[in-house]
């Protein structure tokens, strides 16, 4: 029997817009599970509206507390209602990726075989603290239905800077599963910024998503990358993915970073390459 999943669902945007690439996203993952939608924006009735069929709960409201501020809500919403409960398995999900590019049931699968109490798509690994990354997290019971869990999600507020975001949220979830005898995994397994600076060895090994601030990096650098994956991924996900993009960083942008001109690909990565010797790095 496929488990009963939940998808805790982050989001976030500037303009306050639920847009063409968060439909497409929160409709694929309405197909294998239910939904709670929490944005950190003000986003009005008629943009929620969009999405709400798609979820058991949805809501915007501006909190300042980043994407663990929205799992926090979303979670609380779902203790609350007393429906945890229900479910095999909470994933904590963000709108920081576009996709999913392709099915997303073997990632499920994926997930959902490793033999470990939590599990994230990505695992940044580190000689001292290697983390799963929060975009994508797979929580079994042992873990969702803890009560040092739940004083975790409780006890998450507004920090400083993204920096202590990391640090004790997104790097404290990994060492808390530790910490209380349980264990975590991952399927890909990457160094550093692999993520956003390697979008197109991540498609190739099977991760069904792109970073959004792969769009951005190092003076446009990971754009063949880009143009290589919206080339050969699913044509409603691209569809979406060109519209969204558009939208946030602008047409021009757009027509610059997808460029067919090898002279433009190869000048842009020596931009990045001197910027890197200099220490002007993006």
């Amino acid at each position: 029997m496929k488990p009963k999943r939940l998808f805790l669902f982050a989001g976030y945007d500037k303009q306050c817009v639920i847009d063409d690439a968060l439909i497409y996203y929160v409709s694929n993952m309405a197909r294998f599970g239910d939904i709670i939608l929490y944005m950190d924006c003000d986003a009005k009735k008629s943009e929620m509206n969009k999405v709400k069929k798609y979820c058991l709960y949805a809501n915007a409201t501006r909190h300042g507390e980043y994407d663990f501020g929205s799992y926090k809500r979303a979670y609380i919403w779902a203790r609350d209602n007393d429906i945890l409960k229900n479910y095999d398995v909470v994933y904590l999900i963000n709108d920081s990726v576009f996709g999913p590019l392709q099915n997303i049931r073997k990632t499920l699968d994926d997930l959902e075989s490793i033999k470990s109490d939590a599990a994230g798509l990505v695992v940044s690994k580190h000689r001292t603290h290697s983390y799963m990354e929060s975009w994508f997290v797979r929580l079994n019971r042992t873990v969702f239905l803890s009560k040092w869990f739940d004083e975790f999600m409780c006890c998450i507020t507004h920090e400083s800077s993204k920096t202590d975001i990391t640090i004790k949220y997104e790097h404290g979830l990994s060492n808390l599963i530790t910490k209380n005898g349980c264990s975590w995994g991952g399927v890909y397994k990457i160094n550093g910024r692999y993520t956003y600076n390697h979008p197109k060895a991540l498609f190739l090994r099977g991760c069904p998503f792109i970073k959004k601030m792969s769009f951005t990096r190092h003076n446009g650098a990971v754009g063949n990358q880009i143009k290589y994956i919206l080339a050969h991924a699913n044509t409603n996900a691209v569809r979406a993915i060109k519209k969204s993009a558009s939208r946030v960083y602008g047409d021009k942008y757009m027509k610059w970073l997808l460029t067919y001109s090898p002279f433009k690909i190869i000048l842009r990565n020596i931009i990045y390459a001197t910027s890197k010797i200099t220490g002007n790095k993006k």
